[in-house]
């Protein structure tokens, strides 16, 4: 088992599971197969996560763009996200996890919609960890809705164009409320954002690994937390600037 110091994990962990249709053309199966294999392996990291105590989890698990994809397989990934919500309620409520959204979810079928919402409802007053699903997301098209609500804001009153900046804009995006991940896993080998959180992903730290989502393992996560572990974060800072502000933080909290 790879060590981790339980004292110092990322608050907020985002992952891209991607590979799914890779694993199974390498082990000679439909997509489906995959996309099924790639549910397993979402319950191995959302217990992991819960065991070890990270506060927050978002998956990408449906993206904006994925809508293009053939409409068989489409159909089939709303299935199996049905078929996960019902799977899984009573070990989110058991583990104290409570489900959110972000993203689009008018487009998604009636039926996933309601379960989405009985889901949300039933966990609303969980507090040990929060689950977030994107889902019909896409960054950009985040930004601009935001964009649109802040100039809706202004025009009629609600908004004052000077009290616009990254705070506010934050407000307005569909994680508002939630701290910005610390530390953003892509599996399958791929080194790139794809359309994700790409605003919440300024001082991210990004760790990418070939391992295909349907074989990542709760080892494959700690492995993530170690690297992330090991990496300095200075958020444009110096090294020697961030000694002088832990160094300070340490004082107010002895002097507390």
């Amino acid at each position: 088992m790879i060590k981790i110091d339980t004292d110092r994990l990322p608050r907020h962990i985002a992952i891209i599971m991607d590979g799914n249709g890779r694993w199974a053309e390498k082990h000679t199966m439909g997509r489906i197969r995959g996309h099924r294999k790639g549910a397993q392996a979402v319950r191995t990291v959302v217990r992991a996560c819960r065991e070890i105590g990270i506060r927050y989890l978002t998956l990408f698990a449906f993206s904006s763009e994925n809508w293009e994809r053939p409409a068989k397989e489409v159909q089939a990934l709303m299935f199996l996200l049905e078929e996960y919500l019902d799977k899984e309620l009573a070990e989110l409520q058991k583990q104290e996890i409570r489900l959110t959204t972000i993203g689009d979810i008018e487009r998604l079928t009636p039926v996933v919609r309601e379960k989405l919402f009985q889901v949300k409802e039933s966990t609303a007053t969980n507090d040990k960890m929060v689950l977030n699903l994107a889902l019909s997301y896409g960054a950009q098209d985040e930004m601009i809705m935001a964009i649109k609500k802040i100039i809706e804001d202004c025009g009629s009153g609600k908004m004052e164009i000077k009290a616009i900046n990254k705070e506010t804009f934050s407000q307005y995006l569909y994680t508002s409320g939630m701290p910005d991940p610390d530390l953003m896993i892509r599996t399958s080998g791929e080194c790139r954002i794809s359309n994700f959180l790409l605003w919440q992903l300024a001082y991210t730290e990004l760790y990418f690994t070939k391992v295909l989502w349907p074989d990542f393992t709760k080892d494959d996560l700690y492995k993530a937390i170690a690297s992330y572990q090991k990496r300095e974060r200075r958020f444009g800072l110096t090294s020697e600037q961030l000694k002088e502000v832990n160094t300070e933080m340490c004082k107010g909290k002895v002097n507390a």
